[in-house]
């Protein structure tokens, strides 16, 4: 959609980590031209340290997790850690630490998953299946290397934690004439009502609607689709979110059931191809059905635990697909821009945990921990990588930053 693309370039060009965080793309293109061990797994694809966070599991337990796999795919796994390094670099340096301590933050990195990736080695399948880093985990590791960071995120656990379930339906949604509908805010969130040019146009938004509502059920299991039976589309909108997603199409969708505090806010989200496909080495990757599936399988391997609402379904269009997913109501930043150096590192350890969880489930967690060996060698290789791509990293930035500014994006994308 390129009457947003400029929102995209703007966010992009604002630093060198907004750059990074839509630039997955540009890092595959480059990582390309790289030497990899061999040994596949599913990845993340955009595995920065902004793409892990904590959210709620369908129990409400607060859990710390990746939780962005719009690039998920089957492919080398240092490709994950190499950008989840450089993220470290490219945010120590936006907080002022020295270069010496950026290096060794990244270097920190690798070793928390190596050691990791050993401990899950000797472990069996089923252990390495259902460990998770519940947020209680997350807090004990922040307390250890950063007392100020630890109690700022308890205090945004203990608020989260506070709120009601309808919190989130009250922020977004409104009743206008006694029917709930979601809130506009142009140009980040249009109701497509608002869209609509004519009535004609409305009745065919509505038709799309129900056609959409329909195919994702059926890429439920049954008794997923039992629960959603009672429930209904009844308002939609547009909305713009993230970095990286920008100018794909995105739409929100209430659902209600029998009472008007009966209600789920679903998302849906255009998939296309990863930007990692057309980049892994010869011999890697695994098709799927359609971009949907791709993501949503994604997440179903690499979260412990996952949305039930994940599902997809075929857009207008021969190749336009959409993932479908609940908005969460129960989600706790951290606010990395504040880390210390210490704070930084646990926040990177439980990073780097997560990470290496998701590679020894869907990978052969013996063989990379082979691999890495039990020196550091591998991790000071990954400080001096992480290093040298933050500089790529900023001189693509200026780039980027130069071009907006000279208005001259058209060339440039």
């Amino acid at each position: 959609m390129e009457e947003l693309l400029p929102i995209k370039y703007e966010r992009m060009a604002a630093s060198p980590f907004t750059f990074f965080r839509g630039a997955a793309a540009v890092m595959a293109a480059d990582l390309e031209r790289t030497q990899v061990s061999g040994i596949e797994a599913m990845l993340c694809g955009d595995a920065h340290l902004g793409n892990f966070g904590v959210y709620a599991s369908p129990e409400r337990k607060l859990v710390f997790d990746l939780n962005d796999f719009d690039e998920g795919c089957h492919g080398p796994w240092e490709w994950d850690l190499k950008r989840l390094a450089t993220s470290a670099v490219i945010a120590s340096r936006e907080r002022g630490f020295s270069e010496g301590t950026a290096q060794e933050i990244a270097q920190f990195t690798g070793k928390v998953y190596r050691e990791a990736m050993h401990r899950f080695a000797r472990q069996s399948s089923l252990e390495v299946w259902h460990y998770q880093v519940e947020v209680e985990a997350l807090l004990k590791l922040l307390s250890r290397y950063s007392t100020e960071a630890a109690r700022n995120t308890r205090k945004a656990v203990a608020r989260t934690r506070r709120k009601p379930r309808g919190a989130l339906l009250n922020k977004i949604t409104e009743v206008v004439d006694g029917r709930r509908r979601l809130v506009s805010s142009p140009p980040h969130t249009v109701r497509l009502d608002d869209l609509a040019a004519s009535d004609s146009e409305r009745e065919v938004m509505e038709r799309l609607i129900e056609e959409a509502w329909m195919g994702y059920q059926e890429s439920l299991p049954e008794e997923r689709r039992m629960l959603l039976s009672r429930f209904r589309p009844s308002d939609a909108a547009r909305r713009i979110g993230g970095i990286g997603s920008v100018g794909t199409r995105c739409f929100v969708a209430l659902l209600e059931g029998a009472s008007g505090e009966d209600a789920v806010i679903v998302q849906q989200k255009e998939a296309g191809r990863s930007a990692l496909e057309r980049h892994l080495p010869p011999g890697m990757g695994r098709t799927y059905a359609n971009p949907a599936e791709r993501v949503v399988t994604a997440q179903r391997l690499i979260q412990a635990t996952s949305d039930i609402f994940l599902g997809w379904h075929h857009g207008r269009g021969a190749d336009r697909y959409f993932y479908w997913r609940q908005v969460s109501d129960m989600q706790v930043e951290v606010e990395v821009e504040q880390l210390s150096e210490r704070g930084m590192r646990a926040y990177l350890a439980s990073c780097g945990m997560c990470l290496a969880r998701a590679h020894a489930r869907t990978g052969y967690p013996s063989a990379i921990a082979g691999y890495l060996g039990s020196g550091e060698g591998f991790d000071r290789a990954l400080g001096e990588f992480a290093v040298g791509y933050a500089d790529q990293t900023e001189r693509d930035h200026g780039a980027l930053a130069a071009a907006v500014k000279a208005g001259d994006m058209g060339r440039s994308a």
